[in-house]
């Protein structure tokens, strides 16, 4: 195709995005890459330096939505079931920044690898009931170099050895840790009492100068933030990188609406996009692509461009996965710290690990297995969010300056692994519109009892560590919350969606078109040089973040296209 715009076009500029295209711009192809939202992250003219559009600012970034999207002009709707009716609720769903830079924008940068297991979970630990437990099409050997390569350039900062239970690796860390929070080091010596094995978390958070950007000055806005400094690396560093190669382009405000197809079909030659840039009345724009159209928006939108396009089959959209967050909070007596340093310093992995404690626990349940997730030692809500919390009148300063709820508080957080249900999906609301006439995301969603299982485990010792840890009181909680849980019954979640940003699952990928959207190297079945380069293609949850995974696959997925 000699007439084409570029070589590839790239949907989204989040982690997944951005890596593909530093990878393809690396190996010298012309790329383009579309990004719904505004830019306040990288300068798109040379020399390409980060942007100066934040501040530690709590109402803009986490009220009025400055990453985007606003609810009111881009809603989605949730509900349980199919019994709920069409839905139970429009506006805020997981939504995930669209700005250049999507998600890993506004991250607290927790990195951690998954291990061997994760990748095997149905030769591991066997199905389970209700529930499509399978393994991925490949294994964590295919994706260590491509690890290594992403630590590399994001810039993670580390400590090897620490975790016991860490799969292997073929190179250390490119940074050493950063500080340690205090109160993290607490919980975690009340963790280690427990027989738990806590370690430091591997962040994309410079903890020294990387990269030409600067070390972590630990102001605490940190998760919900985009940093003002640029000590975050991703994905900056890719972005600026791809531009700085000549080759590369970002078009923000770029909203796309169609994957143009060929006359057979069966190959992708470019996409069709509103240019929101010009208002009121945004122009539909074309652009061409001579080799590939790589989607990367996020396990939601992803799903939602490919449904309304009528691409991936009958599966897009079907086994969505979250992590089903645990809170156990305790109440302390002094200030524990935590408005200061990046929001989580450690983590433990014990509750993934198949233990005789937790093979208990899966048999008085009548499972036949039981994980958790990954658990973070962390701080409590922002001062605005506090805020709210408190009456207003006389009582309220009072109320701020003691800081019960924010500074007296330290919360150890599961990140739960989610099992894939095929009636738990995203699809296409009915009725409901966004600010441009598309149709709304809808997410259908409930869990597994093993979730709530695994949660109710989890709950018990981590109160326990954090009462050792010297808390006042402890109390857990869930997201979404429970309205009433029988761990041998019926689970019955209120209409209220999951609250976790970690969104997996929605266009598997798998070695049988009958059970996948992609191949192992993630191309659409039908169309195969359309790629899916994030968390969508994902087999299972695991119980980690999932930020370092996805951009590790679209290295892989970005390095086998090149080649």
């Amino acid at each position: 195709m000699t007439d084409a715009d570029c070589d590839a076009i790239v949907i989204g500029s989040g982690p997944g995005g951005a890596t593909a295209a530093d990878v393809l711009t690396a190996a010298g192809w012309s790329v383009i890459v579309l990004e719904k939202g505004r830019n306040h992250l990288v300068d798109l003219d040379a020399p390409h330096d980060p942007l100066r559009h934040l501040a530690n600012d709590e109402i803009a970034l986490v009220h009025r939505h400055l990453l985007g999207p606003d609810p009111l002009l881009e809603p989605r709707t949730y509900r349980r079931s199919v019994e709920d009716g069409d839905r139970l609720l429009t506006g805020e769903v997981n939504n995930l920044p669209s700005t250049v830079g999507g998600g890993g924008f506004h991250a607290d940068a927790k990195l951690p690898r998954f291990r061997e297991e994760d990748f095997a979970l149905h030769t591991t630990r066997g199905p389970i009931d209700r529930a499509d437990v399978r393994d991925w099409p490949i294994s964590y050997a295919d994706l260590e170099p491509h690890y290594a390569a992403v630590e590399r350039i994001i810039g993670v900062a580390g400590e090897v050895g620490t975790n016991p239970f860490a799969a292997w690796r073929s190179s250390g860390y490119p940074m050493p840790s950063g500080p340690d929070m205090a109160m993290a080091l607490v919980s975690s010596a009340a963790a280690e009492r427990a027989g738990l094995h806590p370690y430091r978390a591997p962040t994309g958070t410079n903890s020294v100068e990387y990269d030409g950007r600067p070390a972590c000055v630990d102001c605490g806005f940190c998760g919900r933030y985009g940093c003002p400094i640029a000590a975050k690396g991703d994905p900056i560093a890719s972005l600026q990188r791809m531009l700085r190669t000549g080759r590369g382009q970002v078009r923000p405000e770029a909203l796309v609406t169609e994957i143009v197809l060929d006359a057979s079909g069966k190959r992708a030659t470019g996409v069709r996009y509103l240019d929101l840039t010009q208002h009121p009345d945004a122009p539909v724009v074309e652009l061409r692509a001579s080799r590939a159209v790589i989607v990367a928006g996020g396990s939601f939108e992803t799903a939602r461009l490919l449904l309304r396009n009528d691409l991936g089959g009958d599966l897009v959209g079907r086994n969505l996965t979250y992590h089903f967050q645990t809170f156990t909070v305790g109440v302390f007596a002094d200030d524990t710290g935590g408005d200061r340093g990046r929001d989580v310093t450690h983590l433990h992995d014990d509750l993934m690990i198949d233990t005789p404690e937790l093979r208990a626990a899966a048999r008085q349940a009548g499972l036949p297995w039981l994980r958790g997730g990954v658990t973070e030692h962390g701080s409590a809500a922002g001062p605005v969010d506090e805020a709210a919390m408190y009456p207003g009148g006389a009582g309220h300063l009072a109320a701020m300056v003691d800081s019960s709820l924010r500074r007296r508080l330290w919360v150890l957080t599961m990140q739960g692994e989610d099992l894939a249900q095929p009636d738990n999906r995203i699809d296409l609301d009915p009725s409901v519109r966004d600010a441009w006439g598309l149709p709304a995301g809808r997410v259908t969603y409930r869990p597994h009892r093993h979730e709530l299982v695994a949660s109710a485990y989890s709950a018990r010792v981590h109160e326990a560590i954090l009462a050792d840890a010297g808390s006042q009181a402890a109390f857990s909680a869930t997201s979404p919350p429970q309205d009433h849980i029988d761990l041998h019954g019926d689970i019955s979640p209120i209409g209220v969606a999951p609250a976790s940003r970690h969104v997996m699952g929605t266009a598997r990928m798998g070695h049988d078109p009958a059970t996948s959207v992609v191949s192992p190297e993630q191309r659409l079945w039908d169309v195969p040089n359309v790629l899916v380069c994030d968390a969508s293609v994902f087999v299972t949850s695991a119980g980690y973040n999932p930020t370092l995974t996805l951009a590790a696959l679209s290295h892989r997925a970005a390095t086998l296209l090149a080649d």
